[in-house]
């Protein structure tokens, strides 16, 4: 059996869409026909090159997405069955832990071997590790359940999960990409006021007032850390850092108010950046924190924004763009580096 795939060949260089022979499935593994992806940041940071040096190449990309289950290999757990539309995810949920698959490429210089992790959603059918695949939720629909793989859980649980606001306590978003949109409809459902907005694009401050933040801040017209001084009484409760910027890392901390002042930081910077910190800011009682996936368990925290999606309270739809097809995937990426949308959607049927 074949799978078409966007390929990884060269760092810096445009995926190749090539056809692969699919391996035997391994124990544990799972095959899935992928329905919708996502794309990340990290994978534009990964064909960039901007992550370094890429032992694996050429290889296959994509850490979100959902699909319908084709096969299942002995070794698993049960949790899930032929048929099951699921979601895929970077995140470990329960099941087998089984690392990637080895596709075949009948190049013209012959045959080569094209790496796969344990899991890998730009393509049409995918080999996927047990533990990386969770059942849908009721009332998701498949393109919905594209965001619970990683935008989803990473935004919405870096508030929920990380910062743990109470209601009525302040937060502030720096980046209005699809993490920290999410990680704006997360302050909303925690509660929290006011919610602000920090982005240079019109376009998606816009989208935020649309999904509830109370107020929006461009660092083009406006002194961002006197905004939010003035929005909050002298200092945010909680910044989430959604950028990958190290000096807007360095700006999230500084905004939060001093004794128990939280800055939460999501985005992945280039490698071989560093943020450059005042210690007073330490000795002041802020906190910087770190966070995995916005500390999502999938089996634990997809029923519950599953829940969230199915009634409203959490609008997936809002942060697509119009598809693309598995063949239009670089413009993809092009369009995500100029920032043109906010998380780019890959309809496999196309």
């Amino acid at each position: 059996m074949k799978t078409t795939a966007a390929v990884l060949v060269e760092l810096g260089k445009p995926l190749e869409i090539v056809d692969l022979e699919i391996p035997t499935l391994k124990p544990g593994q799972i095959l899935v026909e992928i329905t919708w992806s996502g794309m990340c940041h990290t994978q534009l940071l990964e064909v960039r090159g901007h992550r370094g040096a890429d032992p694996f190449l050429p290889h296959c990309l994509g850490h979100e997405g959902s699909g319908k289950v084709l096969e299942i290999a002995p070794g698993h757990t049960g949790k899930l069955a032929v048929d099951d539309s699921v979601v895929l995810s970077w995140l470990k949920g329960s099941g087998a832990n089984v690392m990637g698959s080895v596709y075949e490429w009948h190049h013209f210089t012959g045959k080569r071997n094209v790496n796969a992790g344990a899991i890998t959603t730009f393509m049409t059918h995918a080999i996927i590790s047990e533990n990386r695949l969770t059942k849908i939720p009721k009332g998701v629909s498949m393109k919905q359940a594209v965001m619970l793989g990683c935008a989803l859980p990473t935004g919405v649980g870096a508030v929920i999960n990380t910062a743990k606001p109470q209601p009525g306590q302040s937060l502030v978003v720096f980046g209005c990409g699809g993490v920290g949109l999410n990680a704006i409809m997360g302050a909303v459902v925690s509660g929290c006021a006011p919610v602000i907005a920090v982005d240079i694009n019109p376009e998606k401050l816009a989208i935020a007032k649309e999904l509830g933040a109370t107020h929006t801040i461009n660092p083009l017209n406006d002194d961002v850390m006197e905004a939010i001084k003035a929005l909050t009484d002298g200092g945010a409760d909680f910044a989430i850092e959604a950028t990958g910027i190290p000096s807007i890392m360095q700006q999230a901390l500084q905004v939060v108010r001093p004794q128990g002042g939280k800055a939460v930081i999501i985005g992945n910077a280039h490698k071989g950046q560093d943020v450059t910190i005042d210690p007073g800011m330490f000795n002041s009682g802020r906190s910087m924190l770190g966070t995995w996936g916005g500390d999502s368990v999938p089996d634990r925290d997809y029923p519950l924004y599953g829940r969230l999606i199915a009634h409203k309270r959490l609008d997936a739809d809002k942060l697509f763009s119009s598809p693309y097809s598995l063949a239009q995937i670089n413009q993809a990426l092009d369009d995500l580096e100029a920032g043109s949308v906010c998380r780019p959607l890959i309809d496999l049927s196309l």
